[in-house]
């Protein structure tokens, strides 16, 4: 078994070598296992139709994505307990490649069967603060044939793809935001994930960047 240290350090050098890190977390963890607890208590209406773009550019569009989240809270203990292992990674990351990461949010995403979000880069380059984007996968006994993958696509050309990735629980998918075209597959179970971002702080004359 891994130390949290050590799959941190393991993150670090898969970001600095290729920017793109694919890596499993301990299944006792207890953040990852807050997540599942968290999980549990949640009903249909603690979950609303995801949108894309920011602030007044947001908009829902369902041949884009279908998937339905849920914004994590510190305010929440167990939500805050898996936000807290992040703000560590975040700290961790700022050590080992000076990225002057500043925050970090995310969402519970819940995609029905069927459900996807079709390829799209989390960032641009020059547009926006996030630097690093994550995908934590929460399907216990997922199989291959359930589909649902996480597809991942050339950082230089992003038309070739470069690899698939099943949403095991635990799977932790971190990569940088600009650069890596990413799409999610349908999948024939309801499957969930954790998707965030880590940022840098862009805020002017304090106004904090960004408001949610």
């Amino acid at each position: 078994m891994h130390t949290t240290d050590e799959l941190f350090d393991r993150i670090a050098q898969d970001l600095r070598v290729t920017g793109l890190s694919v890596q499993t977390i301990d299944k006792t963890e207890p953040a990852l296992q807050a997540l599942v607890q968290r999980l549990t208590l949640f009903s249909g209406s603690d979950f609303s139709a995801a949108g894309i773009g920011r602030q007044t550019e947001h908009t829902q569009n369902t041949e884009i994505r279908s998937d339905k989240i849920h914004w994590l809270d510190s305010g929440h203990a167990l939500e805050n307990t898996f936000l807290t292992y992040m703000d560590e990674l975040k700290n961790h990351l700022n050590r080992r490649l000076f990225m002057g990461l500043f925050s970090y949010e995310c969402h519970f995403a819940h995609y029905e069967p069927g459900a996807f979000y079709k390829k799209h880069l989390d960032a641009f380059q020059g547009n926006t603060n996030r630097v690093l984007s994550t995908v934590l996968y929460l399907n216990q006994n997922w199989r291959a044939d359930y589909g649902g993958e996480l597809a991942i696509f050339d950082a230089h050309d992003h038309s070739i793809l470069q690899q698939k990735i099943t949403p095991q629980f635990g799977t932790l998918v971190t990569f940088l935001s600009d650069e890596y075209p990413h799409e999610v597959l349908p999948a024939t179970r309801p499957r969930y994930s954790i998707a965030g971002w880590f940022r840098v702080n862009s805020s002017v004359n304090g106004q904090i960047d960004p408001p949610r």
